[in-house]
C-alpha cells in the first residue's frame, strides 16, 4: 500500500536539484479470495524467460496470472537463474527449465523480446517440454516475436490463426495457416498476442481460458485497464510547467519487497526506451527484492548509494493526485481522482497497473515531447501501429 512505501523515502542525507520532479504511481492492494466450498487445485503455469526477454511481457503475464490464483513458475532458459532482460531489467527466475522438464503444466506462456525469443527457441529442453505439453492437449501461448520465432519453427502453429509483433508478421505467415492483426488471437488451444502494449489483455485472456470469464472479470477490474486502444494516450494537466534537465534526464526508481512489479517494470522499460538514465535502487539491505506477486527483481544499486546522487525525476507518492480507486478517498483533493493520469506542475500521478503505460508515456511526453511518446506508444502496440 502507498502509506507503507512512505517510510522508504526519508532521504535525510539527500539533496535534490531544485528542479526535482516528484513522481507517484499507485500501489494496488493484493486480491484475496475465499470460499466455503473446497477450491479446485490452482492451475499450474510455466513462463520461461531468457537473456534478452522483453521484461514487460514476462512480468505482466506472471503478475496477472498470479492475481487469479494460478501457480506460476518463472523458469530460466539461460545458464543462470538471474536473467538479464531487455532494457537492463534483471529478473530472478524461480527455477531453471531443466528443473521443471518433467513437470506438467496447464499453460505454457512465452514472452517475446529479441534476442530472448531466439534463446528460448534454441533451448532443446524447453522445446521438448512444450511439444509434449501441446501433444497432451494443453493450453499454450506466446506474445510479440515468440509466435513467429519460437512456436512457428517448432511446428506448433500449423493450420492455426495467429498474430505477433507487426515486423514479424511476414515470418509468421510462413508457419501459420493465416495471420491476423488482432491484439489477442485465440485458435484452438493456442493464444497469441502482439507486443508489450497488448500483454495485459493477453494475460487476462489466459486467465479466462484457465479459470473462466467470472475470474477474468474479477482480476481485470482492479487493474483499471484501458478500454479504447484506438485513441492516442493523453493526460490531464493542471498548473502547466516546463520540465527541464541537463543532457539526458536522470530518473530514480526505488523498488522494495512488496513493490508492484508490473508498475515498476513498465516505468523502467519505457523510460529506458526513451533513453532516460534510469537508476533502480533497492530499499532493502540487498539488491534482490521480492515484489507484490512474488516476481523477483534485482536493483542496480542500494538506496543508500543512490541517495548520494541527484535526479531530475523520482518515484514518490503525494500531493494532488489520481490514484487506485480504493485509495481515492484518501486524497485531499477529490476533483481529479477519476482521471487516469494527472500532471500537476512537477507532480504526475496515476491510478493502477492498467494505467502504468499511459503514466510512463506521459512522463516521456513531459521530458522529451509528444512526438517521442506517440512513437513509443506505437512501437509497443499500445496504440495502433
Amino acid at each position: 500500500m502507498a502509506l507503507r512505501h512512505l517510510q522508504f523515502f526519508p532521504c535525510t542525507n539527500f539533496t535534490p536539484k531544485p528542479k526535482l520532479k516528484l513522481i507517484n504511481i499507485s500501489f494496488t492492494p493484493s486480491l484475496s479470495f475465499s470460499s466455503t466450498t473446497p477450491m479446485a487445485p490452482a492451475p499450474k503455469v510455466l513462463v520461461p524467460i531468457a537473456d534478452g526477454t522483453e521484461p514487460m511481457e514476462a512480468v505482466i503475464t506472471v503478475d496477472v496470472l498470479r492475481r487469479s490464483g494460478a501457480d506460476v513458475t518463472v523458469a530460466s532458459a539461460s545458464s543462470n537463474l538471474s536473467v538479464e532482460a531487455l532494457h537492463g531489467v534483471k529478473i530472478l527466475a524461480d527455477a531453471s527449465v531443466s528443473d521443471v522438464a518433467d513437470s506438467a503444466f496447464d499453460l505454457v506462456a512465452l514472452p517475446g523480446g529479441v534476442p530472448g525469443v531466439e534463446n528460448l527457441r534454441d533451448c532443446k529442453v524447453l522445446e521438448g517440454l512444450v511439444k509434449k505439453h501441446v501433444e497432451d492437449g494443453r493450453l499454450y501461448a506466446a506474445v510479440c516475436a515468440a509466435p513467429a520465432v519460437v512456436l512457428g519453427p517448432w511446428g506448433l502453429l500449423n493450420g492455426l490463426k495467429a498474430t505477433c509483433y507487426p515486423s514479424f508478421m511476414e515470418k509468421l505467415a510462413s508457419y501459420a495457416a493465416s495471420t491476423v492483426e488482432s491484439r489477442v488471437q485465440m485458435d484452438g488451444r493456442v493464444v497469441t498476442s502482439r507486443a508489450p502494449g497488448t500483454t495485459m489483455e493477453f494475460a487476462v485472456a489466459l486467465v479466462e481460458q484457465l479459470c473462466g470469464k467470472e475470474k477474468a472479470d474479477e482480476v481485470a477490474g482492479p487493474l483499471v485497464m484501458r478500454s479504447n486502444h484506438g485513441d492516442e494516450p493523453t493526460f490531464t494537466e493542471l498548473n502547466p510547467v516546463q520540465w527541464t534537465f541537463d543532457d539526458l534526464p536522470k530518473v530514480l526508481v526505488p523498488i522494495a519487497n512488496g513493490t508492484e512489479e508490473m508498475e515498476a517494470v513498465i516505468i523502467i522499460d519505457i523510460l529506458r526506451r526513451a533513453k532516460a538514465k534510469v537508476v533502480v535502487a533497492a530499499v532493502e539491505d540487498k539488491l534482490e527484492i521480492v515484489a507484490s506477486r512474488k516476481v523477483k527483481l534485482a536493483a542496480d544499486i542500494l538506496l543508500d548509494e543512490a541517495a548520494k546522487l541527484s535526479y531530475d525525476l523520482i518515484v514518490l507518492p503525494g500531493k494532488k493526485a489520481t490514484a487506485f480507486p480504493a485509495m481515492s478517498n484518501k486524497l485531499s483533493d477529490q476533483s481529479e481522482v477519476e482521471n487516469r493520469v494527472v500532471v500537476d506542475g512537477n507532480l504526475i500521478t496515476s491510478r493502477g497497473p492498467g494505467t502504468s503505460i499511459e503514466f510512463a508515456l506521459a512522463i516521456v511526453e513531459k521530458l522529451f515531447g509528444r512526438k517521442l511518446a506517440l512513437e513509443l506508444a506505437k512501437t509497443i502496440v499500445f496504440t495502433r501501429p
